[in-house]
């Protein structure tokens, strides 16, 4: 159960959650969208769940589980995104992990319908370790507060000659800024460790209500239902089994260098091998990239459905839609060279997204297809 000693607490850096830190969340909005004003929403994730994992050795078991590193947590950051891999290093959960008040616990947010098989997962590797893994979604809710209004600046990028740079090149995660959280009662709010665009990550106990939220948000905040997916997939950004069955996805071909998921620098966890000899040849063909459908599918599209360019080459497999937004594993070149590209029959339009980084370099050999 939720701490019932959990107080009224805020970090040195919790002032800019309210004040200054919203407040840049505002600025970028404005400086990418400046024709249509801000509108933030808040929103009830449903098909998240949370795990309480707890024990004095939970940070090192964790350590080697997970594809990030657990110092971050240690070292000022309040949460972090990660993938639990399986032995051929294969996605099997994406998972953002939080730092709670108590020392040694942990709540990891994941897919509500893997919750009982990440359970297992912990359970087994735990051996002798006395590490409570405990089911804590039916007492804690998980919400997102994100501006749905924003139209990201999806470009080609070129370089001085015109040509168009090669994309999809290996980053580590870079310096996390999420060290800003808040917790109020039994509220806490922290910064989505993924992306800024994606706002803020929020766990409330069951009990605690859309409007008890808001109170401690922005005042321009509205309930909202069923537009996170939509916003993610006009970001780009995938999450879950239905974006990211369990055993299929590679964890640099859905970004999760991109959005500082991986570290290159900790010792072994599970599935690293393959992972680090990606990264150690240099680049990825193949990532996830949002799609726009010129109309609404009429039938349900299946995952791994081929994306076909003008020549009915494929250059991508679709991975998941809503109406007219949708995610596609693509060939990064080739499909943004292409001059049309369709899935069953429907044309859509792929993008790079604007938060990938930008190339300084020339390209290099890549990656070997897995």
């Amino acid at each position: 159960m939720m701490s019932a000693t959990m107080i009224i607490r805020v970090s040195r850096f919790a002032s800019q959650m309210r004040g200054k830190g919203l407040d840049d969340y505002q600025r970028y909005a404005i400086r990418h969208n400046c024709t249509q004003a801000s509108r933030k929403v808040l929103e009830r994730l449903k098909d998240r769940s949370i795990l309480r994992v707890s024990g004095n050795e939970t940070s090192d078991f964790l350590q080697g589980l997970i594809t990030n590193d657990m110092k971050h947590l240690g070292e000022g950051a309040f949460n972090i995104y990660t993938l639990f891999l399986n032995v051929r290093g294969r996605v099997m959960y994406d998972a953002i992990m939080y730092k709670s008040e108590e020392s040694n616990s942990y709540y990891v947010e994941c897919d509500s319908q893997v919750a009982g098989s990440l359970q297992k997962h912990l359970r087994l590797y735990r051996v002798k370790r006395k590490i409570d893994v405990e089911d804590a979604g039916d007492r804690i809710n998980v919400w997102a507060m994100f501006d749905s209004s924003n139209r990201f600046d999806h470009r080609t990028t070129v370089d001085e000659n015109g040509k168009r740079k090669l994309e999809g090149m290996i980053f580590p995660c870079g310096t996390l800024n999420n060290k800003a959280s808040k917790f109020i009662g039994n509220i806490m709010i922290y910064e989505d460790p993924r992306l800024p665009d994606l706002g803020l990550r929020i766990l409330a106990e069951s009990r605690i209500g859309t409007s008890e939220i808001i109170k401690h948000l922005d005042n321009d905040v509205v309930p909202s239902e069923n537009s996170y997916r939509a916003f993610r997939y006009k970001l780009g950004v995938g999450e879950g089994m239905h974006d990211l069955p369990p055993g299929k996805a590679l964890p640099l071909e859905i970004n999760c260098d991109y959005l500082h998921g991986v570290s290159f620098h900790k010792g072994c966890y599970i599935g690293q091998e393959l992972t680090a000899r990606t990264h150690h040849t240099g680049v990825v063909r193949k990532r996830l990239m949002p799609l726009t459908f010129e109309n609404v599918a009429d039938k349900p599209l299946a995952y791994d459905e081929k994306i076909l360019d003008q020549a009915g080459n494929a250059v991508g497999k679709f991975r998941g839609c809503t109406g007219k937004y949708g995610l596609g594993l693509m060939r990064i070149n080739e499909s943004l060279s292409a001059h049309q590209l369709n899935v069953a029959g429907v044309n859509v339009r792929v993008m790079k997204p604007a938060w990938w980084p930008q190339e300084s370099r020339e390209e290099t050999a890549s990656a070997k297809d897995t």
